[in-house]
This record gives C-alpha cells, structure tokens and sequence, in this order.
C-alpha cells in the first residue's frame, strides 16, 4: 500500500512510482517524492476535511470544538526536557506513545479522530503518556505556511495550559488540502472553542509568530527521527501493527492490549 508523499502532491503521475518505491501498511503524508493513496488502510484523505471556501465560511461562523473536550481538558501537557516534544500526561506514566504529526496532513487527522481518541482515557487513568513531535514539511510541498502557522499555535497553547483541547481542534478543523487555510484568523476561531485560551497573550504569539525557532527545530527533530512520514505512531519504540489500526478506535485499542496496555 502506498505512503502519501508530500512533494509534487498535485502531479497524479508520480502516485505509481510512490507505491512502488515507498509502500507501507499504512497511508499517511510522507516527505518523499511523489503522491499516492492507501485506500484500503485508511479513510480516504478528502474525507472529513474542509475545503479552502468551507474553512472561511466556518472561520466566519465559529470553528468545531475538540472531541471529548472534557476529558482532554484535564490532562496535562508540558514541554519535553529536550524542549521540542510535547508531552501530555502523568511524566511517571509506564507506557509512552510518541506521535509525529504535520497540521495539514488528511492522514493525522484521521488518527487523531480514530487511534488518537482512543489514548485519552488511557493518558487520562495514568497509563500511558504521549509524545507529539510537530512536523511542518507540507507547506514546502503545498506552498503557504499553514503547517506553520498551526504548529506554531500548539506551541503557544502549550503556554496557556490548553494544548490537549486545542491540538484535537486543530485537526478537527483542518482545511482539506491543499488549501492555505490556516491563517491567523482561523486558528484564532479555533481557539475560541477552548474555554479561557483565547487571550491577548494567545493572539500576540500566533500573530507575531512567536515560537517560530521551536517550530523550525520541531520539524529538524522530525526529520532526524527517521520517520518517511506522518502519523507515526511508536508505542514503547514500536510501530502499531497493522499500521492502519491507528485509524480506528477500536482497532488501536486491540493493537494497544496486544502490547500489554489497557
């Protein structure tokens, strides 16, 4: 099955060569040439994503709020001793689970509403804790700086005590590719759904792009991870498997209790 790579996206001729050459289980957004879809490992890219016209009429209107805002709202989230990764959870957690992610990539947020809603409870009793690395590779790939702009945002809400709820919105939100549509306006709609975050200290560090040193050494941290794409999701150093079980909830529970984590 094919990676989906994250150079010459719009070039469909490409898409043959990338499963020849980078096929996995699992489809994602990789940062290898070429473009192609694993449609039998995961949802399709286009679905549930918002076109470019669809995030500014919802940018108008308000955004989608995370999901299962009340739980994400009590776990705690804090920056890695390394001072790149963003760790949510109990730091004494047994079990890590470290999670690559880019904001305009289709594939994450089809984890992040799948296997990613499925960690929550178990971040939330103590059992495991998660590792996000914020990946930004897809503005070079699709041009504007969205991918930017939104990891950028999730530093800032790290600083106001609000990622979980924010990170989930985020992707909730996620304009349908390969649409710019993570402006300041937008992320600012989105942070509105998450209660007590959306201060002046929040709007001065999106608009003034205040953690962009983090987000260019996030990105390095990515590419030095030796992950081909994203989502990768490691738990305990080791791929799920099969790598599409991150996709659906049930399927990455069953995936998790197979490694011993329930």
């Amino acid at each position: 099955m094919a990676v989906r790579t994250a150079r010459n996206v719009r070039t469909a001729g490409l898409a043959a060569v990338a499963a020849a050459v980078l096929a996995m289980t699992a489809a994602g957004c990789g940062s290898s040439s070429g473009s192609g879809t694993g449609a039998d490992s995961a949802p399709s890219a286009k679905a549930g994503a918002k076109s470019g016209a669809q995030a500014g009429a919802e940018a108008d209107g308000g955004a989608k709020g995370a999901v299962d805002a009340a739980t994400l709202s009590q776990l705690p989230a804090r920056m890695a001793a390394d001072g790149t990764a963003i760790v949510v959870g109990d730091p004494k957690a047994p079990n890590t689970v470290k999670v690559y992610e880019d904001p305009r990539c289709p594939y994450c947020m089809h984890f992040e509403q799948g296997g990613g809603s499925a960690l929550a409870k178990l971040v939330k009793d103590g059992k495991v804790k998660v590792e996000y690395t914020i990946a930004s590779f897809l503005d070079a790939n699709f041009g504007g700086s969205s991918s930017v702009k939104a990891a950028n945002a999730m530093r800032a809400a790290v600083d106001a005590g609000k990622f979980p709820e924010f990170h989930s919105a985020v992707f909730e939100n996620q304009p349908e590719e390969p649409a710019d549509g993570f402006t300041d306006a937008f992320l600012l709609k989105i942070a509105d759904t998450v209660k007590g975050l959306n201060t002046t200290a929040f709007q001065k560090a999106v608009k003034d792009q205040s953690h962009k040193d983090w987000v260019a050494t996030s990105e390095k941290a990515f590419e030095a991870s030796g992950s081909k794409g994203t989502p990768t999701v490691l738990v305990n150093g080791k791929k799920v498997t099969p790598e599409k079980a991150v996709y659906d909830a049930a399927a990455f529970t069953k995936a998790l209790k197979d490694l011993g984590i329930s």
